[in-house]
């Protein structure tokens, strides 16, 4: 295996770049000087310290970049990567102290073992997360399969599902299906909306990639915020999980889309159309034109589900019920219960210039009860230790529920992380594929 496939997350390199960061502090506090230690390295401590309790407040209070805090394990890291950039700033200061020579071997040797301390705090967060599985994740370089879209045979015979029979009855290829699907990165513009998204990302099943070419149901995943397209095939691994679904179907597997719901990485429209930009219409009206225009999948809108996890989970309970004729089925991954920006009053003023009842119409909570709910259907999926997000999917399923909305509910082991969103996903399949008319 190269070095771009090593793992981040378990195996030897986590645990070497802990030993690293160890190390790397060891090296910025070693110096003998009894003044370094009585006066230096506790002001350093209590400086880290202040600036970190900053540097959180910022980021959850004033910058506000997503609803919920920052974790107390992400608080830690970067705490310890401040106090290793802390540290090297005052070694630096007190170097002149030491003799010419011995600063030209100390500073490099300083600033390696800060940059060590600083990559063990990153690979401590990217853990908690599992947002970059493998380094080749951490560097965006190209997926494995990962094609252009005009290398796919874009108009081949097809082979379609009979009324009230899934497609996998029809599906008898005479060749065996390929191992992997393909991937690939193109951009959806928003022809309607003006939503200025980035290019979406998109998961062509085996079964796509024949002659004759099996005419397959659309699944549009959206990421969480922050996040980007890319973060399913990353830290969702979503090319592996459909490939393990296609080996066991014969190459059928959705096709997959994951467009741009947020135009930059920190970004939270709130997939609406608001003051925040059309998100609602690029979602319910670009895309799937897009999809039609471009790819040979299922017309029949029985055939479209929308998905996500988090922000993105949110974001298909409120696509779903704003356009049940187009994804009547939804995939909510750990969904909060409305869509915020971290209070209902800052999200309706920044949306719609505080107008409450233009906030309540696209609501879904308050959609569901203030008029009868449309023909959908819905998995929730939540973290059975994710002690701010399942309160909250509780909510919205005991709202489907009383709304005579079928849905499914699922608890899996995690938190709010990639270890739930990841095989929320590998739940959600097996249900989505029969809703949509690939299985039984």
């Amino acid at each position: 295996m190269s070095v771009l496939g090593w793992s981040t997350l378990t195996g030897p390199l986590p645990v070497v770049l802990i030993i690293l960061a160890l190390t790397g502090l060891v090296v910025l506090l070693l110096r003998p000087d009894r003044w370094w230690w009585s006066r230096v390295v506790p002001v350093c401590a209590v400086a880290a310290a202040a600036l970190t309790t900053a540097l959180v407040l910022v980021v959850d209070r004033v910058w506000h970049p997503f609803p919920d805090r920052l974790p107390l394990v992400v608080d830690v890291a970067t705490g310890v990567g401040v106090l290793g950039i802390v540290l090297l700033a005052a070694r630096l200061s007190t170097s002149r102290r030491e003799h010419r020579r011995a600063r030209l071997l100390v500073v490099p040797a300083l600033t390696a073992a800060t940059l060590a301390v600083v990559l063990g705090a990153v690979s401590a967060v990217n853990q908690y997360y599992g947002s970059f599985p493998t380094v080749g994740a951490a560097f965006g370089v190209a997926l494995p399969n990962q094609v252009a879209l005009g290398a796919v045979p874009a108009d081949v015979p097809l082979v379609t599902e009979r009324s009230g029979t899934p497609l996998s009855a029809t599906w008898n290829p005479a060749t065996p299906a390929p191992a992997h699907g393909s991937v690939t990165e193109t951009a959806v513009p928003g022809t309607r909306s003006g939503f200025a998204a980035r290019p979406a990302w998109i998961y062509l099943p085996p079964a796509y990639l024949m002659a004759p070419r099996a005419q397959l149901p659309v699944l549009v995943l959206v990421s969480g915020q922050p996040g980007s397209p890319r973060d399913w095939f990353d830290g969702g691994r979503l090319a592996e999980r459909l490939d393990a679904f296609a080996a066991a179907h014969r190459g059928l597997a959705p096709v997959v889309v994951v467009p741009d719901d947020l135009g930059r990485t920190t970004a939270n429209p709130l997939c609406m159309d608001s003051r925040l930009g059309n998100v609602g219409t690029y979602l319910d009206v670009d895309v799937p034109a897009w999809i039609r225009t471009h790819l040979q999948v299922a017309t029949s809108s029985r055939a479209w589900a929308v998905g996500g996890y988090s922000n993105g989970g949110t974001c298909a309970l409120q696509t779903s019920l704003r356009s049940p004729q187009v994804y009547p089925t939804f995939l909510d991954i750990s969904g909060q219960d409305e869509p915020t920006l971290g209070s209902r009053a800052a999200t309706v003023q920044a949306t719609f210039g505080g107008d409450a009842a233009a906030f309540a119409a696209v609501n879904p909570l308050d959609e569901l009860t203030a008029r009868p709910a449309p023909r959908i259907a819905g998995m929730l999926v939540a973290g059975a230790a994710d002690k701010q997000y399942r309160p909250q999917a509780e909510r919205v399923q005991a709202a489907l529920v009383a709304a005579d909305v079928p849905s499914v509910y699922r608890l899996l082991p995690g938190g709010h992380t990639w270890a739930v969103w990841g095989p929320g996903l590998d739940v959600g399949l097996p249900w989505l594929a029969a809703r949509t008319g690939l299985t039984p």
